[in-house]
């Protein structure tokens, strides 16, 4: 019977039809020498023949809804050679293919799939009416991004189900998918990386510099900026670039705290929020203090030219150029999956004093890995005071980590860079020694 919902149906077949039409109409391609076949009416009309195809469908009328689709495919074929066959006409069939478009999104509506047929319809007119917004956004985008994308899409959506779930080895530690799923985290976070230092530039402010290297890694930024600032040390353009490069080592640290926060958090969420607590200060007062010296200096800046993108003294030189950053991510992730052995055989032989200690050697090295083996480690289930050990390693290690950047750019680093990054950096590991102590009983 036809009924309310089928004329909904019908309905949002044609009108999905109708705003491509009228999408063709404004934007100019149902006139001039490249004029195509339907404007508003016609695909209306041919959204509409799709609805009743799908309704027929719906009754059990396979044939007479073939004929139907048949119909307006042809139509539309026929169309689109009579337009080639015309003098001048230059190629193009994207008209065309939305109207094989209409037709199926018409058959989903005619078939009671509104919701889809509407979302499916606006994102093709938001395609077609933002051509060459979308043109100048592929122009953009660099091969090796384009490689970095598909091989992230390979990653997540081949790799990561072929991978067996369930826990192995010695202490159960060892987990194949979960350990895949970090190395996408990391893979995400150095493609996310990688862009943003792409679109805000690297010339624009050590510190935001800085602050994005430090979605990658921190260490690289603290040892690449302490060597920059040697360079030609004790003249002027180096001795003004010292606040601005120490400045961009505390927003390196500054940043390393809400990344762990944020990977703690997906693993396990308890973790994340006990971290949070001991974690907060050092943000708070790394966000203070790059606040500061930013309103201080608010009418200098360094020389746009300090730090021009592909220098191989600049932090890219530091972060590397792959967008993904796979290989830096499974060795990280090979690294993590020894400490998991290490902690699991230090947690069954030496308990909650050796889980600190073995935090304290592991921030030297690599505060991701710690991150991971710590939420894993706080994840145990019945283990309760095990999330309260697992936030206060995490501030042990990035504590231990602050106070190697410390040494680095004290043995790296020119004087007047030295003094500027050394108290930014004993700062930060005040807060965070200091929220370890509060939230330790």
């Amino acid at each position: 019977m036809f009924d309310l919902a089928l004329a909904f149906d019908l309905l949002v077949a044609a009108l999905v039809g109708l705003a491509v039409g009228i999408e063709r109409e404004w934007s100019g391609h149902t006139q001039g020498p490249d004029g195509r076949f339907g404007g508003a009416r016609t695909f209306a009309l041919l959204g509409a023949i799709g609805g009743f195809a799908g309704w027929f469908l719906q009754l059990g009328h396979e044939t007479a809804g073939a004929l139907l689709v048949a119909g307006a495919l042809a139509f539309v074929v026929v169309a689109y050679f009579a337009a080639m066959n015309r003098p001048g006409t230059s190629a193009d069939s994207t008209t065309e293919v939305v109207a094989l478009l209409v037709v199926g999104l018409g058959v989903a509506a005619g078939l009671g799939h509104r919701t889809v047929a509407s979302a499916a319809g606006a994102v093709a007119v938001l395609l077609l009416a933002e051509k060459s917004k979308v043109q100048e956004v592929l122009t953009r985008v660099a091969p090796n991004e384009m490689r970095a994308a598909l091989q992230f899409a390979v990653l997540a959506l081949v790799i990561l189900p072929l991978i067996p779930g369930g826990a192995f080895g010695p202490y159960d530690a060892f987990q194949p998918r979960q350990l895949w799923i970090v190395v996408l985290i990391f893979s995400a976070l150095n493609f996310a990386g990688y862009i943003a230092r792409r679109v805000i530039g690297e010339t624009r402010g050590l510190a935001v510099t800085g602050l994005l290297g430090g979605l990658v890694s921190s260490t690289a930024v603290t040892l690449t900026f302490s060597r920059r600032s040697r360079d030609n040390a004790g003249d002027n353009a180096s001795d003004a670039l010292a606040l601005p490069l120490a400045l961009g080592v505390v927003a390196a640290c500054t940043v390393l705290v809400p990344r762990v926060l944020v990977i703690s958090t997906m693993l396990q969420p308890a973790v994340g929020l006990a971290a949070m607590w001991v974690l907060g200060p050092a943000f708070i007062v790394g966000v203070a203090l790059i606040a500061f010296v930013l309103w201080r200096e608010r009418g200098t800046r360094p020389a746009d030219g300090a730090m021009p993108a592909g220098n191989p003294e600049g932090v890219s030189a530091g972060l590397g150029e792959n967008p993904l950053g796979l290989w830096s991510s499974l060795q990280m992730a090979v690294a993590f999956q020894l400490v998991l052995f290490a902690i699991a055989w230090v947690q069954r032989t030496a308990g909650e004093t050796g889980v600190l200690a073995s935090a304290t050697l592991l921030g030297l090295t690599d505060v991701d890995a710690l991150t991971v083996s710590m939420a894993r480690y706080g994840a145990e289930a019945g283990e309760t005071n095990h999330v309260r050990i697992a936030a206060a390693a995490m501030g042990i290690g990035v504590l231990s980590n602050t106070m190697l950047k410390l040494a680095i750019t004290l043995v790296l680093g020119a004087p007047r860079f030295r003094w500027h990054a050394a108290v930014g950096l004993a700062l930060l590991g005040v807060a965070v020694g200091a929220g370890v102590l509060v939230r330790w009983p």
